[in-house]
């Protein structure tokens, strides 16, 4: 409402879009609803991947990803893709002493995961980047995947 932002400062198009006809503000989380009435905010509807027509919640992939004995974190992205619109790109941190492969990562999630879910690339590294408040800046991730498919592709 009013009390948080009258609107974007000179952008009537993006009033238009993140703004009801009655003031309430489209925040971008998506939500589930359970049995007994409790919702839960279970991602970002622009951090969502559509894959083959199937929507694909990053944090969901995440969330199983952690559960691998030998990863400690992991972040999700979707790269634009000619057959299926959008692929799911894990990004994982192993535990300090862990070692693990894309491959074996990628076998695991297959087990875990509906066959439209697991990723279909997976990057290790030992850092993701953040921005000044600790999140993950998951822009920079599809700009790494970018720059390293560029050079795969000059090969």
């Amino acid at each position: 409402g009013p009390t948080v932002t009258p609107g974007y400062w000179n952008r009537p198009e993006a009033n238009k879009t993140s703004f009801t006809e009655d003031g309430w503000f489209y925040t971008g989380d998506a939500a589930r609803q359970d049995e007994d009435g409790y919702y839960y905010i279970v991602d970002r509807t622009k951090d969502m991947i559509i894959r083959g027509g199937f929507n694909v919640y990053p944090r969901e992939i995440e969330e199983v990803l952690v559960t691998h004995p030998d990863l400690s974190l992991a972040a999700v992205i979707g790269i634009p893709d000619e057959e299926y619109g959008e692929e799911v790109v894990a990004y994982v941190i192993p535990k300090a002493g862990k070692i693990v492969s894309p491959e074996t990562i990628i076998r695991w999630s297959k087990e875990q995961m509906a066959a439209y879910k697991y990723p279909r690339h997976v990057e290790i590294v030992s850092e993701f980047p953040l921005g000044p408040s600790g999140k993950i800046l998951k822009r920079e991730l599809r700009v790494m995947y970018e720059a390293k498919a560029k050079v795969v592709a000059a090969k």
